[in-house]
């Protein structure tokens, strides 16, 4: 066990992308770039900066054509990833857009690149896009609001998994008290998350790692930390592969902290594992769940926005992952900010 320390604090500015700039970023500011022939698949191979190309004068009018977009997702061992990939074959298969997808920490970061122009599109979570819409909920965004953030659709539910493995005795929130946790990336929705449920709870002794889902796997076979906090859409493949090789535990937020962590923050909703959804755990979890949604911002044009997700959700029968949640009639549920006029063209259409 390593030293064990408080941290009682919500996410700080280090590590986001573009935060610093947020507000009233312009519409020449983020598609400039250049090619810089970075556009090398779904790798991400050069800059955020590059990846973007568009033609025309970079504003709202009739000149602009945007031909290749980047589209920034989340670490390649959750959901986002594998996720927005297929997003990416079906928009290129419908459309004459090109994505390239890019690996990023997730919900924060992709907020901060989304509002520097360096992403076109983003996979972020409700919470997280209404905190940076309005300047509140976390210190990121105090007094910061992402002014050009806009919503295109949410899509499923991403669900708060606290997991460990058996030997360490970890069976109920209680339990963390004193623990190495890794709460996630630094600047991910997911260290938003699990540092709220944790104060919710009342557990403030405990010593924090920040890294990937794949690296927090690594760390738990390797007993470097005793749980690991993942948010995304069951099954998640990082936790599919630990439950292959490790007997782990899922612990369930249930019944007084379920109510606790919903009274604190109004994001959080009912949810369940169903049992058998990894390896082992044979029992169904109780937990709780925010929305994953696709994000914007307002400089891209309508049509541009409008093509886009015209070509998802008029083809979500090609997709693999989620299938039971990603709807064009749920694509509304939840969504927390403002649709970009191409995204309400289309689902208003």
């Amino acid at each position: 066990m390593t030293e064990k320390h408080t941290r009682r604090r919500f996410i700080q500015t280090a590590g986001i992308t573009g935060v610093a700039a947020l507000a009233g970023c312009g519409g020449d500011g983020g598609d400039g770039g250049g090619d810089g022939g970075t556009d090398g698949g779904d790798g991400g191979d050069g800059g955020d900066g590059g990846d973007t190309t568009t033609t025309g004068d970079g504003g709202d009018g009739g000149g602009q054509t945007e031909t290749r977009l980047s589209w920034h997702a989340g670490g390649t061992g959750g959901t986002y990833f594998p996720l927005s990939n297929e997003f990416k074959t079906i928009v290129e298969d419908n459309t004459d857009f090109t994505l390239n997808v890019q690996s990023t920490g997730a919900s924060v970061e992709n907020v901060g690149n989304l509002a520097s122009g360096d992403a076109d599109f983003a996979l972020i979570q409700n919470d997280i896009a209404s905190f940076a819409k309005n300047g509140t909920g976390i210190e990121a965004f105090q007094g910061n609001a992402v002014e050009n953030l806009m919503g295109v659709a949410t899509l499923y539910p991403e669900t708060i998994t606290v997991v460990t493995l058996a030997d360490t005795g970890i069976t109920q929130l209680s339990d963390l008290s004193g623990a190495t946790i890794n709460t996630g990336d630094l600047g991910s929705g997911t260290q938003v998350n699990a540092l709220q449920i944790l104060e919710a709870v009342g557990i403030s002794d405990f010593n924090e790692q920040n890294a990937s889902f794949s690296q927090a796997a690594d760390q738990l076979r390797n007993g470097d930390i005793d749980a690991a906090f993942v948010v995304g859409g069951w099954p998640v493949g990082a936790i599919e592969d630990l439950a292959n090789t490790n007997d782990l535990v899922i612990v369930p937020i249930e019944g007084d902290n379920r109510e606790a962590v919903k009274d604190a923050a109004s994001w959080f909703a009912d949810d369940t594992i169903p049992a058998g959804t990894y390896t082992g755990v044979e029992q169904a979890v109780d937990t709780v769940a925010v929305q994953a949604m696709i994000a914007t911002r307002s400089e891209l044009s309508e049509s541009t926005v409008q093509t886009v997700t015209a070509s998802i959700f008029d083809n979500v029968d090609q997709l693999t992952i989620k299938t039971d949640f990603i709807s064009r009639d749920s694509a509304q549920d939840g969504m927390s900010i403002e649709l970009h006029p191409g995204a309400a063209a289309y689902f208003e259409g």
